[in-house]
């Protein structure tokens, strides 16, 4: 199934309005940054896709296996960190569980948590062919 997200940006400084299937977003920036703050910039998307893919990805690993987690709570963050080459930037999910988890089971959930489809996409695993009408 292709999946498409339409993006347009208007002219209001950076909002954007996006459409997915039938869904509508905005995008923005904050004041701060040029914008007026009437949505979540491309970065704050692009953090709650991953936490969205993560616990989606650990929701279905559970349900398979019978096990009652509770709720799933991902928090990820964008680092960045002045090096001797430059800024360099990642990635960090916080994961935790309702309930109690063995460390087996943690063990294994951190495996299937890298497993999500979107942090793949970030890692590199995806091509991306850009044009220009």
């Amino acid at each position: 199934m292709e999946k498409s997200s339409e993006v347009v940006l208007t002219n209001k400084n950076y909002l954007a309005e996006a459409k997915t299937r039938n869904h509508f977003l905005t995008i923005d920036e904050p004041v701060v940054s040029g914008g007026d703050n009437n949505g979540p910039t491309p970065v704050e998307y692009l953090l709650s896709a991953v936490g969205g893919c993560v616990s989606i990805t650990l929701r279905m690993y559970v349900e398979r296996k019978g096990w009652d987690v509770g709720k799933i709570k991902v928090i990820v963050s964008q680092k960045e960190a002045q090096t001797a080459t430059g800024i360099k930037k990642w990635l960090e999910e916080d994961i935790s569980f309702e309930k109690e988890v063995t460390e087996e089971q943690r063990k294994r959930l951190l495996t299937i948590a890298g497993k999500c489809p979107v942090a793949k996409m970030i890692k590199g695993e995806t091509l991306i062919e850009t044009s220009i009408q």
